[in-house]
């Protein structure tokens, strides 16, 4: 029987590193197919990879941050504590979810995030870390990933706003050198 991994091991063995959106991060894969700058609507009207995907690692000191991705995306939950996402849906709905290992308790261990949905997310209380990757396509460039502005957020989902707050709160209370490998 295999020894259980640390975050720490995690981090070193596939190198990942802070990432600004989602705790530490490594791409894994950027697909070599592209498309051309005509082959895809607003806001895809440029050339970029057909699919990406990446890793993830989320702790306490290194949160997921309100962001959104225009790309649809496809969360994968792998080893770790569950992760609890909370998504601001552009129709005005929100969701919660818990992406984890129990399958009994509703945790997903896949959880589909439409393009252009703002989402945040935090361990499960009590949680060390999560380890996980999110798959997206068309694949994710730069200008597709956007922090979330908190103030115009919570007017346009009032309902949610202290809720988006708390969790904000909790992730800018966290020093700066925490956020880092170690």
């Amino acid at each position: 029987m295999t020894a259980a991994l640390s975050y720490e091991e995690i981090i070193d063995l596939l190198a990942l590193e802070p990432n600004a959106t989602c705790g530490f991060v490594r791409v894994a894969y950027t697909s070599k197919l592209s498309f051309g700058a005509d082959a895809l609507p607003a806001p895809f009207a440029r050339s970029g990879p057909v699919g990406s995907a990446l890793y993830f690692l989320v702790t306490p000191h290194a949160p997921v941050r309100l962001h959104r991705i225009r790309n649809d995306q496809l969360y994968h939950y792998y080893l770790g504590d569950p992760l609890e996402l909370f998504m601001l849906h552009g129709d005005g709905a929100t969701e919660r979810v818990v992406v984890g290992p129990d399958l009994r308790a509703g945790q997903r261990v896949q959880l589909f995030i439409p393009g252009d949905t703002f989402h945040t997310a935090r361990l499960v209380d009590g949680g060390r870390w999560f380890f996980g990757a999110s798959t997206e396509w068309p694949g994710v460039t730069p200008q597709d990933v956007e922090i979330g502005d908190l103030d115009r957020l919570a007017i346009k989902f009032p309902d949610a706003a202290a809720e988006i707050r708390s969790i904000e709160a909790s992730i800018r209370d966290v020093p700066p050198a925490a956020r880092g490998p170690r």
